[in-house]
Formats: C-alpha cells, sequence, structure tokens
C-alpha cells in the first residue's frame, strides 16, 4: 500500500520518512514536495519524489496516483489554507483510503492566531469525506532547547508565559506518532490530542538549563508588549516575534497542556523529556546527568 507524505522536505516530514522506511518498502513510500530540489536525498534513498504546485492541480493528481494513504503535514506559510485545500481536493479526487493531518493542540478552541487555519482545515477534511485521522501536535521540544542556548548566553530565559506549563514533546515523537497511524490500523476518524508526559513551566526551563550546564540561569518573566521589543532587539523579524508573544500567551492561559495520554499510547513508549531534549542540545557540566 503506497503512502505519500506531502511536506516530506521539512524537519517534521524528513523524521516520518525515516519512520515510514524502517517499517514499509522504499518502494510503497512517495514524497510530494514543492521543491523537488530540496528532496535530492530522499530520491538518492529510493523514495518515488514528485512535485506538486497548489496552482497546477494536475501536479497533485500525479502525484496522489497509485497512492492509497496519506500524510498532510501542515504549512505555516501565508498561502497555506490554500495548499491544505488543494492537497485535500486531490486526495479526494485520489480515492485515499486514509488521509492523516498534522493539526495544534486543542486547535478547535485554541486562541492561537496560529490556529484559525488549523480549525479551517480540520473542518474542510470533515466535510470531504475522506476517512482520516487527525493529529494535534503539542509544542515541540526543539522550540525551548533552541531559546536553552540563548539563555546560557544571557543568563536568563525571557518570555511572557507566567506560571502557565508546557506539555511539549519532541519532534521525533510526533513523527513516530504519524508513522504508527499511517501504518496502523483502528485510527479511522480519530482526533488525537498529542502532548508530552511531563509538564514544565518557563522556571523550570531555567532550572534545568542551569543543573545541565552548570551556570546560573533564571526566567524573566515580561509583559507581552516588552518581551516582543526585546525579540526584534535581538534580531528576530517582527513577525516571528508576534508570533512567539502570542504562544507564550497560550502558555500563560493554559492552553499548551492536555490530559491525554494519546501520544505516549501511539508511539508505545515515554515521551521524551525536557531534561533529555536540554541535554542533547547543551554543554553539560562535570558530573551532570539528565533527569
Amino acid at each position: 500500500m503506497k503512502i505519500v507524505v506531502a511536506g516530506a522536505t521539512g524537519k517534521l516530514g524528513r523524521l516520518v520518512i525515516d519512520g515510514l522506511l524502517q517499517k514499509v518498502p522504499t518502494s510503497q513510500m512517495v514524497a510530494a514536495v514543492r521543491h523537488p530540489e530540496k528532496a535530492v536525498d530522499l530520491a538518492a534513498r529510493g523514495v518515488d519524489v514528485r512535485h506538486v504546485d497548489a496552482s497546477r492541480p494536475e501536479t497533485l493528481k500525479a502525484a496522489f496516483s497509485g497512492t492509497q494513504k496519506a500524510l498532510l503535514i501542515s504549512s505555516a506559510e501565508e498561502n497555506a489554507l490554500a495548499w491544505h485545500q488543494a492537497v485535500l481536493e486531490a486526495a479526494k479526487k485520489a480515492h485515499i483510503r486514509l488521509l492523516v493531518y498534522t493539526s495544534m493542540l486543542h486547535a478547535e478552541e485554541s486562541h492561537l492566531r496560529a490556529a484559525a487555519v488549523h480549525r479551517a482545515t480540520e473542518r474542510l477534511l470533515r466535510a470531504s469525506g475522506l476517512t482520516h485521522v487527525i493529529l494535534r501536535n503539542g509544542l515541540y521540544l526543539e522550540n525551548f532547547t533552541e531559546q536553552a542556548v540563548l539563555a546560557l548566553e544571557n543568563g536568563a530565559v525571557i518570555g511572557n508565559a507566567s506560571e502557565g506549563r508546557v506539555a511539549g514533546a519532541s519532534r521525533a515523537d510526533y513523527a513516530a506518532a504519524a508513522v504508527a497511524v499511517l501504518t496502523g490500523t483502528g485510527h479511522e476518524n480519530k482526533i488525537y490530542e498529542l502532548v508530552g508526559d511531563k509538564p514544565f513551566g518557563m522556571a523550570d526551563l531555567a532550572d534545568e538549563i542551569s543543573r545541565i550546564a552548570g551556570k546560573q540561569v533564571g526566567y524573566e518573566d515580561l509583559t507581552p508588549e516588552d518581551h516582543g521589543v526585546l525579540l526584534v532587539a535581538a534580531g528576530l523579524p517582527a513577525e516571528r516575534a508576534e508570533m512567539l508573544v502570542d504562544v507564550h500567551l497560550a502558555i500563560s492561559r493554559g492552553e499548551m497542556t492536555a490530559r491525554a495520554e494519546d501520544l505516549r499510547r501511539l508511539i508505545g513508549r515515554p515521551t521524551t523529556t525536557l531534561a533529555g531534549a536540554l541535554a542533547a542540545a547543551l554543554p553539560q557540566a562535570p558530573g551532570s546527568v539528565p533527569a
């Protein structure tokens, strides 16, 4: 049964491809990509790379030809909804038996600005009549490990999350969940809220960085406005800064956690811990042991 992955050249997509290739023959893998030059390595591994362009329906038709299952990895680009809609329409015309979509945690209720595209896509998916699975991914631990490197340099984690908590998981965890759904059974028309096993706050993040790196790091909670100004001053584009401030606001409102064990059950193991993710990303102090 052929599986097509739309969005295969992104960080999540590549991990999904790696996971699928451990479970299905290479001949059963299709990567639908908008920039084939970014998928040369996938083609070298024997993956069938097919170019797609939302403005050219014939490319989407060709991409889905002969496939039975599909993964649509959500886009964060400006035209994301149009792209999602084009993929869903192509999947329906190709009579895809199962379409899996990577959405956002609590997409239907979330106040995050980015949630609007996910809500709209989920509704299009339900209205399409396609047998589907919605994977509502929580925040990536990688977002915080990248922040940790900066925190070490500056001596502080900065944010506007107040005492809110995050039940984050690694990108590899979310990829493993997608692989489990694409290669397993019994997931039809389900929605999974995917979060890590152990929620943490920004003060916990600072403490863990301090413990692993052997350098004292604190958490400085700012107003959303001050946080945004500081991010822009540090060189982030205004749009990216606004998004991070918005995410921290969602954390402060309690929107980045869930009482769910869906992720652990799907991947068949505990999720990656914050300590484990930080230990892999940071220089470690002598005698430091990941918790």
